[in-house]
């Protein structure tokens, strides 16, 4: 109790968990955005808040009766910074009483929050941070974006059964994350028969990836797995592959969906033709849809294409509508989580469920290579993975490591 009431001065306790949770108006359903609007990852803010728009533009702002506000706040200008989004959920408790939570752009901000929504009983969506643990921390936490294991193990498999690589130098952001990426592309590509060489990892904050690209080029492996988030840093680790003479010409690349975004692919130009991803979304998805949804989100963000944060956002709030409509508005914690778990539905990206044990999202992996289509370098789908569970999680259940109700014992 005393943790999760640090830092909220004179505000008192009983506000904040010492009654029953404060819930909005009658006629009122709260929804605050913890997301980095601002500094070096505020793309992902941006991106995620233009899918919760497009959702609620084709939606309504009604559901269940309930009029839907959203209270939104920057957890970026200080750059990774767990402390500065744990008050932020705080302060949406208990001055602007909103009863859900969404966002979270990084996974040290959500890990940081957890004990809040625990103590306080209100959900929150993680919107992207991608950390497999992440939803095993609060029986309150529930994702809509992707646990990285969930398709960088595949993709490690993948790498050596079906495209013939034989040693692999990872390269990953030094957080959770990278860590976990590091660990499934890892665990896959070994249990499949292949060699790690090498490994390096990044400072999160790091604005010069050029060592880092000359130690993969020094490391003669023929493969190759990178992990960066989201926001400046996948363009400039493509400029300084490039700037390096790394690519898919000399060696097979492999990476999640922030490396083969939209900007870093137009920083890596024709060098990152081949580069081959395991990932949860891309615009090029063919379905109705997502052709819809390209189209709504190229009109809020005057022709930019969505990405995995846009989608995760989308996703996010229809969550959210669905939920409430099968509670009949009721937004209390435990009602509104009871209703998500095992909760279904057709996304742009495909079809996604929640998992009623784990509280993670089930959806398909896609392989993608980078191809030039009429021109234009984009990712192109050429296989897939259905139904795909994250096999951290699998296992923890296995060793029975989790509680009925997806907690970490």
């Amino acid at each position: 109790m005393r943790k999760v009431l640090a830092g909220l001065g004179g505000l008192a306790a009983a506000t904040l968990f010492g009654l029953a949770p404060v819930q909005a108006q009658d006629n009122t359903i709260k929804i605050g955005l913890i997301m980095s609007y601002s500094g070096q990852f505020g793309d992902l803010g941006t991106m995620m808040d233009a899918g919760a728009q497009l959702y609620m533009k084709e939606h309504g702002d009604t559901v269940a009766g309930k009029k839907i506000v959203l209270v939104r706040k920057d957890s970026g200008a200080a750059g990774t910074a767990p402390d500065v989004a744990k008050r932020l959920a705080q302060e949406l408790i208990v001055r602007d009483k909103v009863d859900i939570i969404a966002g979270f752009s990084l996974t040290p901000d959500a890990l940081a929050s957890a004990d809040v929504f625990t103590e306080s009983k209100k959900v929150a969506v993680i919107m992207n941070a991608a950390t497999a643990i992440i939803t095993t921390k609060s029986p309150y936490f529930t994702r809509t974006s992707i646990p990285l294991p969930q398709a960088i193990t595949a993709l490690g498999k993948w790498a050596v059964t079906k495209n013939g690589s034989k040693q692999a130098f990872t390269m990953v952001t030094n957080y959770g994350p990278g860590i976990d990426t590091e660990t499934a592309f890892q665990s896959g590509f070994k249990e499949a028969g292949g060699q790690i060489v090498g490994s390096v990892r990044f400072p999160v904050q790091n604005p010069d990836f050029s060592a880092f690209a000359q130690q993969l080029k020094d490391s003669k492996a023929d493969s190759a797995f990178i992990f960066v988030p989201g926001g400046e840093q996948p363009a400039a680790l493509g400029k300084a592959l490039a700037e390096h003479g790394v690519s898919p010409k000399v060696m097979k690349i492999y990476s999640s969906g922030e490396l083969v975004g939209d900007e870093p692919l137009k920083s890596m130009g024709e060098s990152a033709l081949g580069i081959i991803s395991g990932w949860h979304y891309s615009w090029t998805h063919n379905s109705p849809e997502n052709a819809t949804f390209v189209k709504g989100i190229r009109e809020i963000l005057k022709g930019r294409n969505p990405d995995q944060f846009t989608v995760s956002g989308y996703d996010g709030m229809a969550l959210i509508y669905k939920a409430l409509e099968k509670t009949g508005g009721k937004a209390d914690g435990d009602t509104l989580i009871a209703a998500m778990k095992g909760m279904s539905w057709m996304s742009p990206r495909g079809p996604i469920s929640i998992d009623p044990e784990t509280r993670d999202i089930i959806q398909t992996v896609y392989f993608r290579r980078v191809e030039n289509v009429n021109g234009n370098i984009q990712n192109v789908e050429f296989d897939k993975l259905e139904n795909v569970k994250d096999p951290v999680k699998e296992a923890m259940k296995a060793a029975g490591k989790l509680n009925p109700d997806g907690t970490a014992k």
